[in-house]
């Protein structure tokens, strides 16, 4: 029976999660970017979202099978409380469930945060994203048409949103800083999920 493991990120998995991203970037318009960072480029972007943000690993028997992770969306300060999300799976464990389970940890982490606004941008087209974000509470925000340039032509990306929090907010706990336990106690929650499914 294979074990399930929702864990955090560390620098010293910069060059398995750049093997799961690579495709994406020379096969895909998942995502805009051009160029495959090195794996030490890749590891100081774990270090420097895991410093405010949840940067999550899930492992099947000990072989890394996706990541998620949540970054500031844009930069002013009324803004502290808004995070965009990205996921990404190895190729073998699309529709499994893993995906879904893994961005619903991030989000209970980023509520323990405070955190009140989430956001997921998607290329399109991609019905298979915009149907995981829509499961797990994502609304339409809206498309920004021809908006990106890759492989020779562009691309519509939508917009989804998810509200987790009402009134005036606190500010917000970087995720480094939260009580060990309640982290535990997510991250526990979610891989009962999976092993659940799997057994």
């Amino acid at each position: 029976m294979s074990k399930f493991v929702i864990r955090k990120a560390t620098e010293n998995d910069a060059e398995s999660l750049l093997k799961i991203y690579e495709p994406y970037i020379t096969n895909t318009t998942i995502t805009f970017e051009y160029d495959v960072p090195t794996a030490e480029a890749f590891a100081g972007r774990i270090r420097e979202t895991a410093a405010a943000f949840p940067y999550l690993v899930c492992e099947c028997d000990g072989v890394i099978m996706g990541y998620a992770y949540a970054h500031r969306i844009r930069e002013r300060a009324a803004y502290d409380w808004d995070a965009e999300l990205s996921i990404y799976l190895a190729q073998s464990t699309h529709g499994h469930g893993v995906g879904t389970t893994v961005l619903a940890c991030l989000i209970d982490l980023l509520e323990l945060q405070g955190l009140r606004h989430l956001y997921s941008c998607v290329t399109l087209p991609n019905e298979k994203s915009i149907r995981m974000q829509r499961r797990l509470g994502f609304a339409d925000a809206g498309v920004w048409h021809d908006s990106g340039w890759k492989f020779d032509g562009w691309h519509d990306v939508a917009w989804l949103e998810k509200h987790i929090g009402s009134g005036k907010p606190q500010p917000v706990t970087p995720f480094p800083a939260l009580d060990e336990k309640n982290i535990q106690e997510c991250l526990q929650k979610y891989m009962d999920k999976l092993n659940q499914v799997e057994e």
